[in-house]
């Protein structure tokens, strides 16, 4: 996809046989595109557990296909992540301290873990934010406490990941219902 931007971006600038060829290679781009998506679609299909997990995932608000059989790539196996902090450290959303004697900075995110899963978590959280109950009202809670925007998307990626865990591990659909002891 990447690849696809820049030759979007050469596009703007291409005349002639330089524009014929780099829309050629986009219209490539996008089958090959189709093509992985496909298969990776058959995949899933063809193992039911990976099939029952990305149902599972789409259970959530938030979270289509796309973004569950991504989560499930860089997450299986699920046993190697004993608790959900593991896995949000994976994912480089667990908040940094930065300080020096008395001075103390903001908390950014770690940004040391995978930047595709948080790539991937992204717009699934802007959305997950307006449609998804549990995280919208966090959100708001965040939002009174003088958070600002991004970091409300950050907290909702963090959040969305944390579900994912949960209805994975306890093998159960999402339900907003649901209350921690």
């Amino acid at each position: 996809m990447t690849l696809q931007t820049m030759e979007n971006n050469r596009l703007e600038s291409a005349e002639g046989l330089a524009r014929q060829s780099v829309e050629a290679h986009l219209e490539f781009l996008g089958q090959q595109i189709q093509i992985v998506r496909a298969q990776i679609e058959i995949h899933i299909d063809n193992h039911p557990d990976l099939k029952r997990q990305q149902d599972l995932l789409s259970t959530i608000p938030g979270i289509g296909d796309s973004t569950a059989a991504t989560v499930l790539a860089f997450l299986s196996p699920l046993d190697r992540f004993p608790s959900v902090k593991q896995v949000v450290a994976y994912a480089g959303l667990n908040p940094t301290v930065r300080q020096s004697g008395q001075w103390a900075g903001k908390t950014p995110i770690a940004k040391a873990g995978n930047a595709l899963l948080r790539k991937a978590l992204y717009l699934p959280a802007v959305v997950a934010k307006r449609y998804n109950p549990l995280i919208s009202a966090f959100c708001n809670r965040l939002l009174l406490n003088g958070k600002r925007p991004m970091q409300l998307v950050v907290a909702a990626m963090r959040k969305l990941l944390h579900l994912a865990f949960g209805v994975l591990k306890s093998g159960k659909p999402f339900d907003p219902e649901f209350k921690v002891a």
